[in-house]
């Protein structure tokens, strides 16, 4: 494309899930509903391990900040959704568009590598119980969060530098509900190459460290029924590695090219909302833990 048909975005128009008015009150309804038991569930995680002693382990440490990172990272696009779907305009300023980019980015980042940590957890209790208190102190779980925390915020600041970089065409449409990186690289005039790189080649190496920490414990356990208990144990965080991890991939590692607005659009409320949401009840309904500070 020349330079001279290139346009200077100044907004971005957020499509959202359906342009159909008799589906507005109902997508409303729905999707606050959903946001509000994701606030309140893992609020409710959050409060538990803070006010329960016995919880205070290095696993339900790293779960309650997963918990707050749930919060975060919901908040960052579903409040806009709801405002937008009654909203004649839709519009997002260009400024805006890199604001919601950069908060979103940390708080998934974070899930990530809390997901990674707790599998390490999870290898280290299983594997090496009798040295587990002397591998995981509080002094290396902190050191370990705010590391999360760094690297998480590095990360955001890299792909919103690149983002900022891009130049956009004239079509200012963006299919989600949010400024999401593939639907807004494929609006792009200029080469997205390092933009796609730098996704997949971080997606992969935390994905696969997560992975690889939880089929460590299942097959280095030495017997059928300890690989049984194995699985057992990390059966809940499994079940959300496959939720967060799986709809990640599906959207983000594959070509730019062959990226459909549909799918994606579905995928994305998957891992935006549903993850998010259903995370609470995974842990609580199959961590001893925590239904036993419940009751």
């Amino acid at each position: 494309m020349d330079n001279v048909n290139w346009t200077s975005v100044l907004h971005f128009v957020l499509l959202g899930i359906s342009a159909h008015p008799e589906e507005q009150i109902p997508l409303f309804l729905l999707f606050l509903l959903m946001y509000t038991i994701t606030v309140l569930g893992n609020f409710a995680i959050i409060t538990l391990i803070i006010s329960t002693p016995c919880l205070h382990t290095p696993m339900y440490i790293f779960l309650s900040n997963l918990a707050l990172a749930d919060i975060c990272f919901t908040s960052t696009t579903v409040p806009k959704m709801l405002q937008n779907i009654f909203s004649p305009t839709k519009i997002i300023s260009y400024m805006g568009f890199l604001v919601q980019t950069y908060f979103f980015i940390p708080f998934a980042s974070m899930e990530n590598f809390l997901l990674a940590l707790m599998a390490c957890d999870r290898y280290i209790a299983i594997c090496h119980p009798f040295r587990y208190p002397k591998i995981l102190t509080k002094m290396l779980c902190s050191q370990m969060l705010a590391l999360c925390h760094i690297l998480s915020h590095l990360h955001a600041l890299l792909h919103t530098f690149l983002m900022g970089r891009l130049i956009f065409c004239a079509d200012n449409r963006i299919p989600p509900f949010f400024c999401d990186l593939y639907p807004l690289m494929k609006l792009s005039c200029t080469s997205t190459h390092l933009s796609t790189l730098m996704t997949h080649t971080e997606g992969v190496t935390v994905i696969s460290r997560a992975l690889a920490c939880i089929l460590s414990v299942v097959l280095r356990s030495p017997s059928a029924k300890s690989k049984g208990t194995a699985f057992s144990t990390c059966g809940s965080h499994l079940m959300v590695v496959a939720l967060f991890h799986g709809t990640l991939a599906w959207v983000y590692f594959q070509p730019l090219t062959s990226y459909s607005v549909a799918k994606g659009r579905i995928l994305t409320v998957m891992h935006t909302v549903v993850t998010p949401m259903l995370n609470p009840f995974i842990y609580s309904l199959r961590n001893g833990g925590v239904k036993g500070a419940f009751r």
